[in-house]
């Protein structure tokens, strides 16, 4: 299997920290998403959305979409689970993940920030608009993820929650987003610990810069 990310982009971290998860070895290609190398021909044909990441499969299947890929995994390779059997906590983890990848990270997109721009807003704007969307879903992720016994989002091991739910605390830190936060904190120490989500740090990638 190849895996298409970028060191930076928290959607291929997620992947990223769910393949250490399960033991899952892949080969890794970097595609610089400040010099637009997601727009070129080449990838574009693998993924016409111009996203990552993009799991390319050994049968050549090419899957898209980082909860989809995710989840994926997870039915190849069942253990250790990122959803558990019950579905009511399946649901909550769920909307953790959707949460995260939906509602907040996507205003951090390159191009929803770019798009700004050309609407006239200054970088300072553009970036206080970013960290004010982080601040409020991560509020909200505090309230949420307080109902639950730690030392993961909920429970006692990682699952999908807890693989969104890093990458998008690197991205708070670097656009700024600063909060009342102490459940999250106690999760992001736990993770600083484990071995599947330090190899998915953005700094241990190859193409770190």
């Amino acid at each position: 299997m190849i895996l298409h990310g970028y060191y930076r982009s928290t959607a291929s971290w997620r992947v990223r920290i769910v393949l250490g998860l399960k033991g899952i070895a892949v080969e890794q290609r970097a595609h610089h998403l400040r010099r637009g190398e997601q727009r070129l021909p080449a990838f574009l044909a693998l993924n016409p959305q111009g996203l990552l990441p993009v799991l390319e499969l050994d049968d050549d299947n090419v899957l898209t979409q980082s909860l989809a890929i995710a989840e994926y995994l997870d039915e190849l390779q069942p253990e250790p689970p990122l959803l558990p059997k019950e579905p009511i906590a399946r649901a909550h983890i769920r909307a953790i993940a959707q949460l995260i990848a939906c509602d907040i990270h996507p205003i951090q997109n390159l191009r929803v920030l770019a798009r700004l721009k050309t609407l006239g807003h200054d970088e300072a704007e553009v970036q206080r608009w970013a960290a004010d969307t982080i601040r409020e879903g991560l509020d909200a992720c505090e309230v949420l993820l307080g109902r639950y016994a730690g030392p993961w989002c909920l429970g006692d091991r990682p699952t999908l929650a807890d693989a969104v739910l890093i990458p998008q605390l690197a991205n708070a830190r670097r656009f700024g987003a600063e909060g009342d936060w102490p459940r999250l904190s106690e999760i992001a120490a736990q993770a600083a610990t484990h071995p599947a989500f330090l190899a998915a740090d953005a700094g241990a990638q190859p193409d770190a810069e």
